[in-house]
């Protein structure tokens, strides 16, 4: 995000550092990432950490509410980081508190989690990888796909937690919204493709059907394999970063991100095929990159329907939720 977040101070997150006995530090903030809030904190021996601040009402793939996604989000952290313990090197995991947690609540709505600072250049969202980078992400995620789960992963099936929030806001485009700059915008856009999303999500519920009556294999998925979640090491290989949304799902819950533009890159999907000894399902793929758009489209409304104001984050958003609803209607992926 590039905007600070609000109700919490640096004075604070440097408190709630002592857990992890670091400090003292300065933080600079990192201003990347949708979602999520970032600060790079250098201590006094020149020793660094990367630090991630959820917004925890925000973050309805984790769980509903403040507490039901902290528990969400300790489960998926304390995933990478048994990943990690068990030898997947691929994984840049949280570091312990004290007492061995990998998160901790910063009052009611954020929660904290320290990483260990990784010289090690990342990529950005959307950004077109080349073939040989495609191939070295497929094998890391094949490895990923054949390690035992750790026991705090949770199942995570293809639904769209906030779905009732998509649907309420289709029905409820004749009354106000915000109040905010884009409420208005964000209503006459839903207003406008009402027929489109619907028919989007019809498509979603048809494949989600046909996923759940094929009774898949569950393996451990990240999430969010695309390059802005991926640092790459001086030899050239792979490290997967923000674990957010890791949990127990089919693997093409990953491969659609990492198979090139639109999921459909043959050359690459064969690579993992052959490192994984499975053979990708294409009606998944397309399950899961549309729901990607969806829950887009319902976080961005989250947004818009309630009050709101201008700021580069919401700019940003706007931009995004426009470019979204017309990839979804018009099918230009």
């Amino acid at each position: 995000m590039r905007e600070r977040p609000t109700g919490v101070t640096e004075s604070e997150l440097i408190r709630a550092l002592r857990d992890w006995e670091v400090g003292p530090v300065s933080l600079d903030y990192a201003p990347v990432g949708f979602g999520d809030y970032h600060w790079s904190a250098t201590g006094e021996d020149g020793r660094r950490w990367f630090l991630t601040l959820a917004d925890l009402p925000h973050k309805p793939y984790c769980g509903e509410g403040a507490d039901g996604a902290f528990d969400g989000l300790r489960r998926a952290l304390d995933t990478s980081a048994a990943l990690y313990a068990a030898g997947l090197d691929s994984v840049v995991a949280p570091l312990p508190a004290r007492d061995g947690a990998t998160v901790r609540r910063v009052g009611e709505r954020y929660a904290l989690s320290v990483l260990p600072w990784t010289d090690a250049p990342s990529g950005e969202f959307g950004q077109e990888l080349t073939a040989p980078e495609r191939a070295r992400i497929m094998r890391m995620l094949a490895a990923l796909h054949r390690a035992a789960p750790p026991a705090a992963a949770r199942v995570l099936p293809p639904d769209l937690p906030a779905r009732a929030r998509l649907e309420s806001a289709l029905a409820g485009t004749d009354g106000p919204w915000g109040p905010g700059p884009y409420g208005g915008p964000a209503r006459e856009l839903l207003r406008t493709r009402a027929t489109g999303l619907r028919t989007r999500l019809a498509e979603f519920d048809r494949r989600a059907r046909r996923l759940r009556d094929r009774g898949p294999e569950l393996v451990v998925t990240h999430g969010e394999p695309h390059p802005g979640n991926v640092l790459w090491r001086s030899g050239g290989e792979p490290l997967l970063v923000d674990w957010d949304t890791a949990g127990l799902a089919v693997p093409e819950r990953d491969l659609w991100h990492a198979a090139g533009p639109g999921g459909t890159d043959e050359a690459a999907l064969e690579t993992w095929a052959q490192a994984s000894g499975r053979t990708p399902d294409r009606s998944a793929l397309e399950l899961y990159r549309l729901r990607w758009d969806l829950d887009d489209v319902c976080a961005f409304l989250d947004m818009f329907r309630a009050p709101h104001g201008r700021s580069s984050d919401t700019d940003d958003a706007w931009r995004w939720m426009e470019d979204t609803v017309t990839r979804l209607v018009d099918g230009s992926r």
